[in-house]
């Protein structure tokens, strides 16, 4: 059975100013979404779920979603602020959904096979699709056995402002042991170095292996990710600002051993799109990258 991949593409892009993930990047116009679907033809998943929102639905078909149709199956779930266990209330004041935790969990219904997932807006490289795609098409795979490519950290930071990043603990034998979310990290000298809740600042090396939300997960997650955002709500939901992310649940299951993640580290190329400022630097990556012959000029021709 061919894996799925789970693409999402919700983000408000507050930071960017506008809908980053219909931003052409290119040089026929092609966006960064484009380019992972691309991949993730070519890496051998099946089908790909898209979520997306309400709001952004039709732009969203129309530019993007029908360069597929006729390629592979394409489905859309649809993040939502209201889409919570029954019994909790959404704070009146609170205007985003609950982030990339809540996001996977709503895809359930699309999903009967190990799946990966991925942000929209960053560019993963082919080599980090096909070794997920290996992964995940393992015989022997267990119902709980994860996976989560892991990039250097100095190969994710922006010139243009700080960033957030899982950074990983790895086992001897390649799991993940522990995983921190650390926001606000931006580089230092030649390193970088990360301000905390509050308001110190810590230095980090550069050569901490981060997760770029890019995993590999059987249906198994699903119960596990219910029953880890009825506790963060319970915890946090009256928090207009908090939000449940995938690397805090899967860092969880880590640590109570309900689940193992395998960390499969890439060298290869990793950029994405959280300033505008970005943009041109994406624009002559991919340039790079096309020139070398790893991407063809015209995408779907």
């Amino acid at each position: 059975m061919q894996p799925t991949m789970i693409v999402m593409a919700a983000g408000m892009g507050s930071r960017y100013g506008g809908l980053k993930q219909l931003d052409p990047v290119g040089p026929n116009g092609e966006t960064i979404i484009d380019y992972s679907v691309y991949d993730t033809i070519r890496a051998g998943f099946g089908k790909i779920v898209f979520i997306i929102r309400r709001d952004i639905e039709q732009p969203f078909r129309e530019t993007i979603g029908s360069r597929y149709e006729k390629r592979l199956p394409i489905a859309y779930a649809f993040q939502q602020l209201d889409t919570v266990p029954a019994g909790f209330v959404v704070p009146a004041n609170r205007q985003k959904p609950w982030g990339t935790g809540q996001a996977v969990l709503i895809t359930e219904p699309f999903i009967r096979e190990p799946f990966a997932v991925i942000n929209a807006d960053d560019f993963y490289g082919f080599e980090s699709f096909q070794a997920l795609a290996g992964h995940l098409s393992r015989a022997n795979l267990d119902a709980t056995d994860y996976a989560m490519v892991g990039y250097t950290l100095r190969h994710t930071l922006s010139d243009h402002g700080s960033v957030s990043r899982g950074v990983c603990q790895i086992t001897a034998d390649g799991y993940l042991d522990r995983l921190r979310e650390l926001t606000k990290i931006e580089r230092f000298d030649n390193a970088a170095r990360y301000t905390d809740d509050h308001g110190a600042t810590h230095r980090l090396t550069g050569e901490e292996i981060v997760s770029m939300n890019m995993w590999g997960f059987t249906p198994a997650i699903y119960p596990q990710l219910r029953q880890a955002f009825s506790e963060f709500l319970q915890a946090q939901g009256q928090n207009e600002k908090a939000e449940f992310y995938i690397p805090s649940a899967v860092g969880q299951l880590v640590h109570q051993n309900q689940a193992r993640v395998k960390v499969l580290p890439t060298d290869g190329a990793w950029f994405g799109i959280t300033y505008r400022e970005d943009k041109p630097a994406v624009i002559a990556s991919l340039r790079a990258l096309i020139a070398r012959g790893d991407y063809p000029e015209r995408l779907w021709s």
